[in-house]
């Protein structure tokens, strides 16, 4: 099932661990690409109760340089507590894995994306003791892909740009663009992608836009996605019948059907309600006599 576009902005790296070598091309940090990339435990509990988890945690391995260990969160709002969790992060990953740590935040609007982009010093005003410097990838940074040569470049960098980009004007253009190059990408490579994208549209428009594609661009596809929206698309045809049904019953008998009744009854999508007005469209004296008790 789709969740939240939370998860979807940190498990893309999860799924495509070489993607923040594409991120950090587009946001302009000079990093060797990685020969290697391990996902790491997220847990960063010490002994004391308080519990506390990095989204992803990626070690990224290249030739002749040192490893490096990538945080990634996913940030959908300002969270006054949070630069002092994500120092908490650093200090407490170079001090287990005795690795340099970086912190990729990734958003969807703008204020949030440029909040977290700020510099954040911990100490006296006069001798900062720590200061946090977090890599952001937001709509203000990442690429508005909107021609499907782009997205086959970099099929993990598009799905990540078009999930931060979910709430861009030319969002319908983006997410054609996908489905343009989904079609004729293998199962196995599309089926995550549909699923990514649908999870981290979350509640936007766009999402609706993202379904409708995938039905009509991608319905040879097999996919949670793809099965709900199937299934959905069955449960409306067999909805839209109970009601013609009603409305059937009622014009052999002769009873006259007045414009309010027939839009009640085309308009419930409740089957268990259609077909108790089905049982009563049988005997109902009035086409309004149907509702009886309701």
């Amino acid at each position: 099932m789709v969740s939240s576009p939370h998860e979807a902005m940190h498990r893309i790296f999860q799924q495509y661990p070489g993607l923040f070598s594409g991120v950090s091309e587009v946001l302009g940090i000079d990093l060797p690409r990685p020969t290697s990339v391990t996902v790491l435990p997220n847990d960063l509990t010490e002994t004391s109760p308080v519990e506390r988890r990095v989204d992803t945690l990626l070690r990224l391995e290249a030739e002749d340089a040192e490893p490096l260990l990538l945080a990634v969160e996913a940030q959908g709002r300002k969270d006054q507590d949070k630069p002092a969790s994500w120092a908490y992060y650093a200090s407490y990953l170079l001090t287990k894995y005795r690795l340099q740590p970086m912190l990729l935040v990734v958003c969807q609007d703008r204020a949030t994306a440029e909040w977290a982009a700020r510099e954040v010093s911990f100490g006296p005003r006069q001798w900062p003791l720590l200061t946090l410097r977090p890599l952001v990838a937001g709509p203000h940074n990442m690429p508005v892909i909107t021609d499907p040569a782009q997205v086959r470049k970099d099929l993990a960098l598009a799905t990540l740009a078009a999930i931060t980009h979910a709430a861009h004007p030319d969002a319908g253009a983006i997410l054609k663009s996908m489905t343009t190059v989904l079609r004729d990408t293998p199962q196995n490579i599309a089926a995550p992608i549909v699923e990514l994208v649908a999870q981290g549209l979350g509640k936007q428009p766009a999402a609706q836009l993202w379904r409708k594609l995938v039905a009509v661009d991608l319905s040879f596809y097999k996919s949670p996605l793809s099965e709900e929206i199937r299934d959905e698309g069955r449960a409306e045809g067999e909805t839209r019948r109970a009601a013609e049904d009603v409305l059937d019953i009622l014009d052999v008998r002769g009873i006259d059907v007045p414009e309010a009744v027939r839009e009640r009854v085309t308009g419930c999508g409740d089957p268990e309600i259609l077909r108790r007005w089905h049982r009563r469209a049988v005997t109902a004296p009035t086409a309004e006599d149907i509702f009886t008790e309701e």
